[in-house]
């Protein structure tokens, strides 16, 4: 097995947006001809299990906590300084700052004390890339690199009105997802329409606390007999299962993965104002709620009900969209873009902070 020319370090050893996107990524630097190596803690082991799984080199670091693996990883960084590092996420920036060539990339906006070690983390970095305008924003000096999705299928659907509504959330079962507004916008709905409606939820509390389950559970209780919970399934199971997705985060998305997800797969699809999402849904998206007010979510669900039926061109201009921001392939060009803006920059210019074109 050939030297790693480039390795990539991720933030959480599960599996979440920033670990899809570190697989991406790490495929995108493959396909550029570069050798990539995938670090990752034991414990959880996912992403380096499904890095194997993808014919990725690999370093497993033995931590099995967060502590553990910031040293596990500074230790390795210390006997790897010349292999350019990208830190995917804020615990491998901050565990590897200053030392040697390194992309810091965050992919939530740090707060509170996480905001002094994002300081920490940008030391020297050759990069500091966010997905989003909304984030870059809100950190000084970082520039946008989107997210992209894998290859995903083109295939709008017909809605029939013989059949029941299904109305569809992907995520997180959390607070800070929306899903306790979703479940208070459908009763709405429910209430003003004779048409049989079902809420269907694919996911489940992951990094969320007892409180969400309470509340969540509270909110669904009214309309128990129309909700249908999947657990975690397949993204391309779940498009099948629903005529239209919902995304009410009521927290600063700092991209919105999933409602790309959507625009490639030709869903219709409803998001909050909140963060990010706007930005990736794009200015003329016509169904947009105000994050964390059911009322304004229950029209704007009934307003995307009533134009479900011809709803063929927003569908299409969001595959467009998609195609053109969010793809592989637009995600390739991206990259190739960034590496040859930083193979350009000189030294000088380097110290200086300053970038090249």
């Amino acid at each position: 097995m050939s030297a790693p020319t480039s390795a990539i370090a991720t933030n959480n050893g599960d599996i979440g947006g920033g670990e899809v996107m570190l697989l991406n990524i790490a495929g995108a630097l493959r396909d550029l001809g570069h050798e990539v190596m995938v670090i990752g803690p034991a414990s959880p082991g996912e992403l380096v299990r499904l890095a194997q799984k993808s014919g990725f080199q690999t370093t497993t670091l033995r931590a099995t906590n967060r502590r553990e693996y910031i040293v596990s990883l500074c230790l390795w960084r210390l006997r790897h300084r010349r292999i350019p590092l990208w830190c995917n996420g804020l615990v491998p920036s901050f565990a590897t700052a200053g030392i040697g060539p390194r992309i810091v990339h965050f992919h939530i906006l740090p707060v509170g004390l996480n905001a002094v070690a994002a300081r920490v983390g940008k030391l020297a970095a050759r990069r500091v890339l966010v997905p989003s305008q909304f984030m870059a924003d809100r950190i000084p000096g970082s520039k946008v690199l989107v997210n992209w999705t894998e290859e995903i299928p083109f295939r709008p659907r017909s809605i029939s009105v013989d059949q029941p509504l299904r109305i569809g959330f992907l995520g997180r079962l959390t607070r800070d997802k929306g899903v306790d507004v979703l479940a208070r916008a459908v009763r709405s709905i429910i209430r003003e329409t004779d048409r049989d409606v079902q809420l269907i939820l694919a996911g489940e509390n992951r990094f969320g606390s007892d409180a969400d389950d309470r509340e969540i559970v509270a909110a669904l209780a009214p309309i128990a007999d129309r909700v249908i919970e999947r657990g975690w399934v397949a993204r391309d199971m779940f498009f099948d299962d629903i005529d239209l997705a919902v995304f009410p985060s009521v927290w600063e998305e700092p991209f919105g993965l999933v409602a790309a997800e959507a625009m490639a797969a030709g869903v219709p699809f409803i998001i909050s104002d909140s963060g990010a999402l706007p930005e990736v849904a794009g200015s003329r998206h016509p169904w947009i709620a105000e994050r964390g007010d059911s009322e304004d979510l229950a029209r704007v669900l009934s307003a995307a009900v009533d134009d479900l039926s011809s709803s063929e061109k927003v569908v299409a201009a969001s595959r467009s969209r998609w195609e053109r921001e969010f793809s592989p392939r637009a995600g390739k060009v991206a990259l190739v873009s960034l590496l040859s803006g930083m193979a350009h920059e000189t030294p000088e210019n380097r110290r200086k902070g300053v970038k090249s074109a």
